[in-house]
């Protein structure tokens, strides 16, 4: 009798520390798990709050000047006219960051950058008459001032470098993207660009 409820005991014990053991790994796991998921939750939550960003301004100005006159004979202009054009053009880059595509690797600890939007150019011209020399038999007509002013605003968003903004706007979205992926590199998570528009030692 006492054999058989000392190898009773001894089962015991073993099942015993078996399920202990069991208890305590998967109260383990279930901490990793609640830790991965808080971090993925962190990481997604601050990237979807992300919105049209305007990365880039610059304002631009010039002097446009519109010559005509009524007439020309042998070379020499009748009744001239002039008028000299103040213009101005903001231009704005912008990148909607709610179509960027981003996966969260909780395993490898990883923030991957699958697609990034294209840049957004806005240009907004304006014009201001700045100097007009008409005659009073060759004056300029609302019809033709109206006319000159769109011309000139046309010609100022034409003058506009959209290559060069497109580069420099580049250099800006690195940056506010160091600053949006913050908390994922305070978790310890890598950035990886697989678009390849940065190199991986820039973000």
């Amino acid at each position: 009798m006492n054999k058989y409820t000392g190898l009773l005991s001894f089962i015991f014990g073993i099942i015993l520390t078996v399920f202990v053991f069991l208890s305590w790994r998967s109260c383990n796991k279930k901490d990793e798990a609640a830790l991965v998921n808080q971090d993925y939750y962190l990481i997604t939550n601050q990237i979807q709050k992300m919105n049209k960003m305007v990365v880039l301004e610059q304002d631009f100005s010039s002097f446009q000047t519109h010559k005509s006159s009524a007439a020309s004979i042998a070379g020499f202009d009748i009744l001239p006219r002039e008028m000299v054009l103040y213009t101005t053009a903001k231009a704005q880059v912008s990148y909607d960051l709610k179509r960027m595509k981003i996966d969260v690797d909780t395993v490898n600890k990883k923030v991957i950058i699958n697609e990034l939007p294209q840049p957004e150019i806005k240009i907004f011209p304006d014009v201001k008459i700045h100097f007009m020399d008409d005659y009073a038999v060759n004056r300029f007509k609302q019809s033709d001032i109206n006319s000159i002013m769109e011309s000139a605003k046309k010609n100022m968003a034409k003058s506009v470098n959209q290559e060069q903004l497109k580069q420099e706007s580049k250099k800006q979205l690195k940056e506010n993207l160091n600053e949006i992926f913050v908390l994922a590199k305070a978790l310890h998570y890598s950035i990886e660009d697989k678009t390849n528009t940065f190199p991986s030692t820039e973000l």
